[in-house]
C-alpha cells in the first residue's frame, strides 16, 4: 500500500429500491444498474488508484462499473451485480489489492439534517430546477440529508426508501460531503430519516 492512501468509504447495497436504481440511472456514465441489483461503492484518496482497482476488480468477477469518478480530492467507484455474490467478491478483490481490511474504511457522520414541513411554491419550484429525481410538491415534507465521506448517502437513500414510500428528489455523492433531498408526507419523512440514520450509524470504522 503506497504511503498517504486513505480508504474513505467501502458502501456495499444488497438491494438497489426502485426510485434509488431509476435515480442513479440518469446520472451514471457506466454501465446502467437496475432494481433489485446489489451494489459496492468504494471512495479513496489519492483519487487515481480508482482505475487500477476498478480494473482488477472487473477482470476478476462478473460485477459491472456503473461509475468512476476523479474530482479534486477523492476518487470513487460503484460497481454492481444481479448477484450479492459477485459483488460482495468483487468487495473482497478489492481489498486484498489495497491489503487493507474494511476496519480501515472512515466511520460515517451526518454533517446536518434538516427536515422541513409544508414546503412553500416559491421553494419547491427554484429545487425543482436542481432535481434529477422525482419533483417536489408545495405543501410536502422535505429531509435534507448531508454525510462524510460523500459515497455513504447512497446507503442512506437506498435504506430510506425502503422503509417509507418517500419520493427520492436528488442524491449527489462525490465530493467531501454527501447530500440526499428527499420528499413526502411528515410522518413518512420521519420513517425515512430514521432509517437513514441508523444505516449510517451502523457502519463500522475508523476515525477520520
Amino acid at each position: 500500500m503506497a504511503d498517504g492512501f486513505d480508504l474513505r468509504a467501502y458502501c456495499y447495497l444488497d438491494r438497489m429500491q426502485p426510485q434509488y436504481a431509476a435515480f442513479t440511472g440518469t446520472i451514471t456514465q457506466g454501465d446502467l444498474p437496475i432494481e433489485g441489483m446489489a451494489s459496492l461503492y468504494v471512495e479513496m484518496a489519492p483519487g487515481n488508484w480508482v482505475f487500477r482497482i476498478v480494473d482488477v476488480a472487473v477482470k476478476a468477477t462478473d460485477a459491472k462499473p456503473g461509475a468512476q469518478i476523479v474530482e479534486r480530492e477523492f476518487g470513487m467507484f460503484e460497481l454492481h451485480s444481479p448477484s450479492q455474490a459477485d459483488v460482495q467478491r468483487a468487495g473482497e478483490v478489492v481489498l486484498a489489492e489495497l491489503g487493507l481490511d474494511v476496519a480501515r474504511r472512515i466511520k460515517p457522520e451526518i454533517a446536518s439534517m434538516q427536515v422541513i414541513t409544508n414546503v412553500d411554491p416559491y421553494q419547491a419550484q427554484l429545487l425543482n430546477r436542481f432535481t434529477k429525481g422525482s419533483m417536489l410538491v408545495a405543501g410536502e415534507t422535505m429531509l435534507v440529508l448531508e454525510c462524510a465521506p460523500a459515497a455513504y448517502i447512497n446507503l442512506a437513500a437506498n435504506e430510506a426508501e425502503k422503509a417509507a414510500p418517500v419520493n427520492l428528489m436528488h442524491i449527489t455523492s462525490v465530493g467531501r460531503f454527501g447530500r440526499l433531498w428527499m420528499a413526502g408526507s411528515e410522518a413518512d419523512i420521519l420513517a425515512a430519516r430514521d432509517a437513514a440514520v441508523t444505516a449510517i450509524e451502523s457502519i463500522e470504522g475508523r476515525t477520520a
